[in-house]
């Protein structure tokens, strides 16, 4: 990333009328570079005239009205598509609801120089979070670690949100065959960029709990994201098999051809 790489925030909302404000003038005093692109699933809290009303006073504002609820993914897939056909170098993933600390972005940031795509980690040695009971600590950490066997992603935290991707990996991946939400989203965002042959750095970040509003987390998103990464692990696995059929398999003939060339030499007089 360059000084005059242009930077893209993407920031879903839904009934985040209490916390949006708040979150964009943080963000814009912590990464004064930055623009961001507000999200909107038609929130009927209002949250959707608020972001108009921002984006009106700060030209670094913008707002991408949605006509209904559609997820997460969604959202983040609406916003790339937003920010790749306008030219920008950067697009990031961060959550209105105060969870991702933008004080925390510069540092996803500086990181892309090493990588195509930077997660915020609660997981590695450093990362923390704040204001979570244990069973849900739990359920994230084993989470994860399911992901680690299921899939064999080198990360330590793959569900997280807090993302920053170089645009020209999102350009090499079928954005248009991302079809999750949630959890899910995250981990497929993530072995995509792998896929596609990128590089995936991690840095520790500080998450902290929702102060205001409600989570949008569910059992149903949860549940997908188990079906989900156990399908994909059996697609990898499957991959994996087919290598190492074929290459033994072309061991195999190159040795049966060497000893045919043997058998078919005469013996010398």
């Amino acid at each position: 990333m360059t000084d005059t790489s242009r930077i893209l925030v993407v920031v879903p909302t839904y009934n985040e009328a209490d916390n949006i404000e708040p979150i964009v003038t943080r963000l814009r005093a912590a990464v004064p570079k930055a623009e961001v692109l507000i999200a909107d699933d038609d929130s009927p809290d209002g949250t959707g005239a608020i972001a108009d009303h921002l984006s009106s006073v700060d030209g670094h504002v913008h707002v991408l009205h949605r006509t209904e609820k559609q997820g997460l993914g969604a959202a983040y897939l609406a916003g790339f598509a937003w920010g790749l056909d306008r030219g920008y170098d950067v697009l990031v993933e961060m959550d209105a609801d105060g969870s991702h600390q933008p004080e925390q972005l510069q540092s996803l940031l500086d990181a892309l120089e090493r990588a195509d795509m930077v997660k915020g980690s609660r997981w590695m040695r450093g990362g923390t979070v704040v204001n979570w009971s244990k069973k849900r600590e739990i359920l994230s950490r084993g989470a994860n670690i399911w992901v680690q066997g299921a899939m064999g992603l080198p990360v330590h935290d793959s569900t997280g949100g807090f993302n920053v991707f170089r645009a020209d990996i999102l350009r090499r991946i079928d954005l248009d065959g991302v079809a999750s939400r949630g959890y899910s989203f995250q981990i497929d965002m993530t072995r995509r960029v792998l896929e596609a042959g990128g590089v995936v750095a991690e840095v520790p970040i500080e998450f902290q709990e929702r102060m205001t509003g409600e989570s949008k987390m569910s059992g149903s998103i949860i549940q997908e994201a188990l079906v989900k990464t156990a399908g994909w692990g059996l697609e990898r696995r499957a991959d994996q098999l087919a290598v190492w059929h074929a290459i033994l398999f072309d061991k195999l003939q190159s040795l049966v051809c060497r000893q045919s060339a043997v058998d078919e030499t005469p013996p010398a007089e």
